[in-house]
């Protein structure tokens, strides 16, 4: 047991150490190289304690931050706490430690006192290419691991000697666009460095145990408040179901199936009925789907309750083995990280819609609606745009859907027409509101957007990797759904065709390439709607 901290010292520690998780985000976002880090923010960063328990995390991505409860856990798993040393700074995206996909690299650096272990600084960022056989490294067509990506054990690439450029240069040798990549590195470098740094002052206020001892204390808080939390929810059993489109390689939909009961002070999520591990690149693993499981209990019971290791401490998930949620290691993941977790949430919605209809929204854009466009500059070099695309919230109880918005596990921004302008050979021709996509209801779903891309450069590839475009956002208590995602190659012309959500081909100058995304799903029967609603309706054009 820790001692006890004084209120105001806990106080104290517990805002410093949120403003150092903010403070390693800001400095990643404003020092990388790729505009997917700099401009969208596909990046999360989090401190543990020795142990690798979450201690604090910034206001950054949620799937991202429950991986992270996992990373450095895992991590010490191979690499023992005694060969850590000051300075080090390791990196690994490997699924099975912690992990998700490949292109999320995560960089950890421990931080000492006096020579003891007191805390890890992680940091995640999404490097725009990790190898693989297409730019982007998203391969629709995978149906193994090692098609997606350089795997990355935990390695170190820094220490207090510095950068480790044989290894740094093995790895880098093997990406699209080494010179952002390797810039991309050193902002992760640059960001744990600041973690470390602030670590210390505290450190030297207050002493390392005194810190420790708030960061148990912090944990114990955390777990009281959740399970205060839970015990005010009703207790009972409910399932739910959502599914994910496809796999890319088969065409047919795969059932994501929870069976959720709430006993007390716990609750407990089982998989059992999920689909088996897929032959395409929806695979995902245990650590996705707890990270799916805290965002939605975070989001429905606890949302002032701050995010640690405690947090989470009385929620149980069990993930039966060999299904698409706990696939085998050599199986393909990339789009099981963003896709089939947010089938996860999606299906705990559906579940407790009945118990906590007040709380629960309508489906909307739970894909991360990602278009990859890739293609050479003038002087060679690989220019990769990663671009992800929200939809029309999901309506609620208590009011209309947020039109063309991002929701559940995505934090990601859009990359700004001008700065695609300028970085690739692309132009923005059109981004507007998409009308009629929503679903009606007494309280109706925010609308998707349309966004048109013109290739103004010899050629390009694109790939897609999304969800939504064949199960469409559903409403909730008789409110209608959504309408699915939609992507058309040079619409209104003779040569139009449909693009699927899981696909991958090469373009042409002049080419153009519209999406168009999904509507949200709709809250209650659409004739219990205001007759002032319908009118505010009708003013802005839609149905």
């Amino acid at each position: 047991m820790s001692p006890a901290v004084h209120p105001v010292t806990l106080e104290v520690v517990r805002n410093a150490l949120y403003a150092i998780a903010e403070e390693m985000s800001v400095v990643l976002m404003r020092s990388a190289r790729s505009p997917l880090l700099k401009e969208a923010g596909d990046l999360s960063s989090a401190l543990t304690d020795a142990d690798g328990r979450l201690i604090a995390q910034g206001r950054d991505i949620p799937i991202h931050m429950g991986v992270m409860a996992f990373t450095v856990k895992e991590f010490l798993r191979r690499v023992p706490a005694d060969r850590l040393r000051e300075g080090d700074v390791w990196f690994l995206n490997l699924p099975e430690v912690g992990g998700n996909h490949l292109p999320d690299v995560k960089a950890l650096r421990p931080v000492f006192a006096g020579g003891r272990l007191v805390a890890f600084a992680i940091n995640l960022a999404h490097w725009a290419d990790i190898g693989g056989a297409v730019p982007g490294s998203y391969v629709p067509w995978a149906t193994e691991c090692y098609q997606e990506g350089v795997r990355i054990p935990p390695v170190r690439l820094f220490s207090a000697a510095g950068p480790d450029r044989e290894k740094i240069d093995l790895l880098l040798s093997n990406l699209r666009g080494r010179e952002e990549r390797g810039g991309d590195m050193l902002a992760q470098f640059a960001a744990n460095d600041v973690a470390a740094r602030r670590l210390g002052e505290l450190v030297d206020r207050y002493g390392a145990d005194t810190l420790t001892a708030c960061f148990d204390t912090l944990q114990r808080a955390s777990e009281a408040a959740m399970r205060a939390a839970l015990r005010a929810l009703p207790d009972g059993v409910w399932e739910g179901e959502d599914w994910v489109d496809d796999d890319g390689v088969e065409d047919r939909p795969l059932r994501i199936r929870v069976r959720v009961e709430m006993r007390g002070d716990e609750a407990a999520f089982d998989f059992a009925g999920t689909a088996p591990q897929a032959r395409g690149p929806v695979n995902t693993t245990p650590f996705i789907a707890c990270s799916a499981v805290y965002y939605a209990m975070k989001t429905l019971a606890a949302p002032d309750v701050p995010a640690n290791d405690g947090c989470y401490r009385p929620l149980r998930v069990i993930v039966p083995p060999g299904t698409v949620l706990s696939a085998d290691p050599d199986r393909p993941v990339v789009g099981g990280n963003h896709e089939t977790s947010q089938r996860v949430v999606d299906a705990i919605f559906r579940a407790l819609a009945p118990a906590l209809p007040d709380r629960v929204s309508a489906s909307g854009p739970t894909t991360s609606g990602v278009l990859i466009f890739g293609a050479r500059a003038a002087d060679g070099r690989w220019t990769i745009l990663y671009e992800t695309h929200g939809g029309g919230e999901g309506a609620t109880a208590a009011r209309d859907g947020v039109s063309a918005i991002r929701v559940h596990m995505s934090n990601v921004m859009n990359t700004p027409a001008e700065v695609i302008e300028s970085e690739y050979p692309l132009r923005i021709d059109e981004h507007a509101l998409r009308p009629g996509s929503a679903g009606d209801g007494r309280h109706r779903g925010g609308l998707g957007f349309r966004r048109v891309y013109r290739v103004v450069g010899p050629e390009a590839t694109l790939t897609s990797m999304l969800d939504r475009r064949v199960v469409a956002p559903w409403g909730v208590l008789g409110g209608g759904d959504g309408l699915p995602f939609r992507i058309t190659i040079n619409p209104g012309t003779p040569g139009a065709r449909d693009f699927g959500g899981k696909a991958s081909a090469r373009l042409g100058h002049g080419d153009v390439v519209l999406i168009e995304t999904c509507g949200g799903g709709g809250f209650g029967p659409p004739a219990e709607r205001e007759a002032e609603a319908r009118a505010r309706d009708r003013q802005e054009g839609l149905p």
